[in-house]
C-alpha cells in the first residue's frame, strides 16, 4: 500500500453528481424511449422499475460500498476473493473497448455544432454536392417512411455521407475521415483537461457538466410540446399496451436497460465511491443514482417523442414510422425534425451541446476507473498521476483512430453491440458470489456497521443472494442470444477470457488438491480492508475482538458534507 495518498472528493454533492454524470448519458435519449414505446409504452415501466428495484438499485449499493470500505478500484476490488481478481482486468479490457467507440461518438455532436452555425442548415435540403439521386426531402406526405430504403433524406446523406463518409461494410475500413478525426483530438484534449488533476478537477466540472443538460432538456420539452402534433407523439410514448407483459422479451429488455444504464459492473461506480470519506453512509446516494436516472430517461422520452410527433405530422406518416433507435435518432431523425422547427439553428446547437455534456462526464468517470485500477495495483504510481493520466488519454486517443475511418461506424456498431454483453453482468456475478457466498453476509454486515455505524438491513442480503443473481444469469444468457457473427463472439469474448486465464494461474501458484486449492484462492487477500492505515488498525483490532464497534469517526469528516 506504498504510494502517494489515496485522493478524496471534496464533498457529498461532487460525488453524487460524478456518479450522476456517469449513469446519465447518450443511451438516455436515444435507447429507453424507443424500448418503451416497442414494449408497451406506459405498461413498460412495469418490468422496469421492478427491475430497478429488485436489481439495480442493489448492484449500485454493493458496488460503491465495496469501492468505499476497500477505496479500491475495480482491479483491487477483488482482493476479497483473488480467484476472480481476472474479472478487475476484465473491465479494464472493457472500458478500453468501450472508450474506443464512444470517444469517435462524442466527435460526431462537435460536427453537428460546426454545421449547425450554417444557414440553411445543410443537411436541410437535397441541393448539395454530396446529395444523390435517391435523395428526397421530407414534405407533407412524405413517402421516405415507407420506401423500403429506394429513397433516402438529405439528413441521413449528410451524416453518413457528408459528415462519415460511411464505407459499404465493416471489411472496407477505407481512411481515416479528417474532419471526424480531429474532432475527436478536441474531445480528448478537452476530457485530459478535465481530468488532470484527478477527482480534484472533475469534482467541480460535474457542477456544470451534469446541470447543463437537464436546462436544456427542459427547454427542449417546453418547445416540443408546443409543436403541432407533439401529443400525438407522447401518447404514443406512454400509452400502456397491457398485453405486452405477457412477452418475456420485454421484461428482458427492461432488466438490459437498467442493467446497462446504470453502469455497474464497468468500474465506474466502485472507481467513484473509492474516493469517498471512509465513513459516508452511501446507501442514500445508492438509491438517488438510480432514481434519477431512470426519472431522466422518461423525461427524455417525453423531449424526444414530443419532437418525433411533429416531424410525423409535418410528413404526414404514423409516428411509429419515425420512432427509431441509436444513433440514427440522435443524427438522422432529430436533425430532421428540427429543420422543421422556427429557428433551426438555434435548436440543433442546443441539442447537439447537450448531446455533447450528456457524453462527455461519462468519459470522465470512464477513463478514470481505467486509472484508478492502474493505480491501485501500482501505488507507487500516484505520485505520478498527471503522467499516467496522459499516457492513458494518449494511448485510448490512438485505439480510437480506428472509428474515426470510412468503416468506422459499422465498427462502432459491433462494439457496442457485443462489447458489455458477456463480461458486465458477469462481473457483477463474480462480485455478488466474492461478497456475499465467499466472504460472507456475517463479515460484510460487520464491514459496513464498522464502516458507517449503520446496520445492513436483511433485505440487501436476500436480494444479493439470491435475485440478483438470477436476474443477471437471465440478462446474460438473453443477451448472448443476440450474438449472430464471428466478429461478435470474439468482441463478446474479448475481456471474458481474462477471468479464466488469471483464476487458473492463480490456483496453480497455490498447494494442495482442487478443493484445497478452491478454499485457499477465494480467501481475502492480505491487501483487503480499508487503505488508511489507522482505520486498518482499528478494523483488525475491531475483527479480532469479535464485537460491536462504532463507525470509525475520521479528523476530515467535517470537510465531508
Amino acid at each position: 500500500m506504498a504510494g502517494g495518498p489515496h485522493e478524496r472528493w471534496g464533498s457529498q454533492l461532487e460525488y453524487l453528481l460524478s456518479c450522476l454524470g456517469y449513469a446519465v448519458g447518450i443511451g438516455n435519449l436515444w435507447r429507453f424511449p424507443y424500448l418503451c414505446y416497442r414494449n408497451g409504452g406506459g405498461a413498460f415501466l412495469i418490468p422496469y422499475f421492478l427491475t430497478l428495484f429488485i436489481c439495480g438499485i442493489p448492484l449500485v449499493y454493493l458496488e460503491t460500498t465495496l469501492g468505499q470500505f476497500a477505496s479500491a478500484g475495480c482491479i483491487s476490488i477483488f482482493n476479497i476473493n483473488p480467484l476472480f481478481k481476472g474479472a478487475g482486468y476484465a473491465v479494464i479490457i472493457l472500458n478500453v473497448i468501450a472508450i474506443t467507440y464512444f470517444a469517435a461518438i462524442m466527435s460526431y455532436p462537435v460536427l453537428y455544432i460546426y454545421h449547425s452555425f450554417s444557414s440553411p442548415l445543410p443537411w436541410q435540403t437535397c441541393d448539395n454536392s454530396w446529395n444523390t439521386d435517391k435523395c428526397t426531402e421530407i414534405s407533407g406526405n412524405s413517402s421516405f417512411f415507407t420506401s423500403n430504403g429506394t429513397i433516402t433524406t438529405p439528413e441521413d446523406e449528410f451524416f453518413h455521407i457528408r459528415l462519415l463518409q460511411m464505407s459499404s461494410d465493416i471489411n472496407h475500413i477505407g481512411g481515416i475521415v479528417w474532419p471526424v478525426f480531429w474532432c475527436n483530438v478536441l474531445c480528448w484534449l478537452i476530457v485530459y483537461l478535465c481530468i488532470c488533476n484527478g477527482v480534484k478537477s472533475v469534482g467541480k466540472i460535474v457542477y456544470f457538466t451534469v446541470f447543463f443538460p437537464y436546462v436544456v432538456l427542459c427547454a427542449l420539452l417546453i418547445r416540443g410540446v408546443t409543436l403541432p402534433g407533439a401529443w400525438k407523439g407522447i401518447l404514443f410514448y406512454i400509452l400502456p399496451d397491457w398485453q405486452q407483459l405477457k412477452n418475456p422479451k420485454v421484461w428482458a429488455d427492461a432488466a438490459t436497460q437498467i442493467f446497462y444504464s446504470l453502469g455497474p459492473g464497468w468500474g465506474g461506480l466502485v472507481s467513484m465511491a473509492s474516493f469517498n470519506q471512509f465513513n459516508y453512509n452511501n446507501i442514500r446516494s445508492s438509491v438517488i443514482i438510480p432514481l434519477v436516472n431512470s426519472g431522466t430517461s422518461i423525461w427524455a422520452g417525453f423531449v424526444v417523442f414530443s419532437v418525433l410527433g411533429f416531424a410525423a405530422e409535418r410528413a404526414g406518416v404514423p409516428v411509429g414510422q419515425v420512432a427509431t433507435a441509436g444513433p440514427g435518432l440522435a443524427f438522422v431523425t432529430y436533425p430532421a425534425a428540427v429543420t422543421m422547427m422556427p429557428a433551426p439553428n438555434f435548436w440543433a446547437v442546443t441539442f447537439f451541446v447537450m448531446l455533447f455534456f450528456l457524453g462527455i462526464d461519462s468519459m470522465f468517470v470512464t477513463i478514470e476507473a481505467v486509472i484508478a485500477g492502474i493505480l491501485d495495483e501500482f501505488p507507487s504510481l500516484r505520485t505520478r498521476k498527471k503522467l499516467i493520466t496522459l499516457l492513458t488519454c494518449l494511448v485510448l486517443f490512438s485505439i480510437s483512430i480506428i472509428c474515426n475511418t470510412e468503416g468506422g461506424l459499422h465498427v462502432i456498431g459491433l462494439l457496442d453491440t457485443h462489447v458489455a454483453i458477456a463480461c458486465v453482468p458477469l462481473v457483477c456475478l463474480l462480485e455478488l458470489i466474492a461478497a456475499v457466498y465467499t466472504y460472507g453476509p456475517q463479515k460484510l454486515s460487520r464491514d459496513v456497521l464498522f464502516m458507517t455505524g449503520k446496520p445492513l438491513h436483511r433485505l440487501w442480503i436476500f436480494m444479493w443472494k439470491y435475485t440478483v443473481p438470477i436476474i443477471l444469469l437471465i440478462i446474460m444468457i438473453y443477451s448472448l442470444r443476440e450474438v449472430t457473427s464471428l466478429g461478435g463472439w470474439l468482441v463478446a469474448l474479448s475481456s471474458v477470457i481474462l477471468i479464466p486465464i488469471h483464476a487458473t494461474k492463480v490456483l496453480y501458484k497455490v498447494k494442495g488438491n482442487l478443493s484445497q486449492r478452491l478454499r485457499k484462492s477465494c480467501r481475502p487477500s492480505s491487501d483487503w480492508g480499508p487503505i488508511e492505515p489507522d482505520i486498518r488498525q482499528k478494523w483488525i483490532a475491531h475483527k479480532q475482538n469479535n464485537h460491536t464497534l462504532p463507525a470509525v469517526q475520521l479528523d476530515n469528516v467535517s470537510n465531508f458534507k
